[in-house]
């Protein structure tokens, strides 16, 4: 496996200090740069070229919001929001703008370590912890997934990408094979008009399709 190449951005020196020597430990993984708001961000990541962007959302400055917006205007790395915020308006705001993961910063090293690895893979990624923040179940009101031309099974497949499961997991919970997890997966992107899993939840939140707290 090549080496993933990571910039840390975070407005708080020790944790990103701590952090950094984390993730130097980790196999597989290098940081390249570091930034303390998004501002600093965009010029480590234009000069370092990483594949991956570990960044916080409430920062002086340039928030991770901004910050996304600002990556996804060119073809950026993937960025892995890596915050302490529950608050639904910074995770909406995130995906919505392009952020490819969501994960909390009382997250054990592990999880971090395979969060990175699925986003670097094109995957999205959110903590178990936000979901269970703020989504609940699939809507009662059918009619709207009926409007978007949603079947029932591609709402449980959406149900199950709101609870951060992998193609895998959505297979096993709905006895149904990977391909066809990929299939519905496709569709559900397709009818949302969503560019990955995590902006597909995101969406669903917005329309109704998924409740929250």
């Amino acid at each position: 496996m090549s080496t993933i190449r990571l910039v840390v951005v975070d407005d708080h020196a020790l944790f990103r200090a701590g952090l950094i020597s984390l993730l130097s430990e980790m196999p597989g993984l290098q940081v390249v740069g570091e930034a303390g708001n998004g501002a600093e961000a965009l010029e480590v990541i234009r000069r370092t070229r990483p594949d991956v962007v570990l960044l916080d959302v409430n920062m002086p400055v340039m928030g991770g919001v901004e910050t996304v917006r600002a990556l996804r205007k060119g073809s950026g790395p993937k960025i892995l929001m890596l915050t302490i915020s529950k608050n639904d308006e910074d995770l909406l705001g995130a995906i919505t703008a392009g952020a490819d993961g969501y994960l909390l910063k009382n997250s054990e090293p592990d999880e971090l370590r395979k969060a990175i690895l699925l986003v670097h893979e094109g995957m999205s990624v959110l903590s178990p912890h936000v979901t269970r923040q703020v989504l609940r179940a699939v809507s009662s009101d059918v009619s709207r997934s009926q409007d978007l031309g949603l079947s029932s099974r591609e709402m449980e497949v959406l149900a199950c990408l709101a609870q951060g499961h992998t193609t895998s997991q959505i297979g096993e919970q709905l006895f149904i094979s990977e391909n066809t997890v990929k299939t519905h997966v496709r569709h559900i992107l397709e009818k949302l008009e969503a560019s990955n899993r995590a902006e597909a939840v995101s969406k669903a939140i917005q329309l109704g399709l998924i409740g929250q707290e």
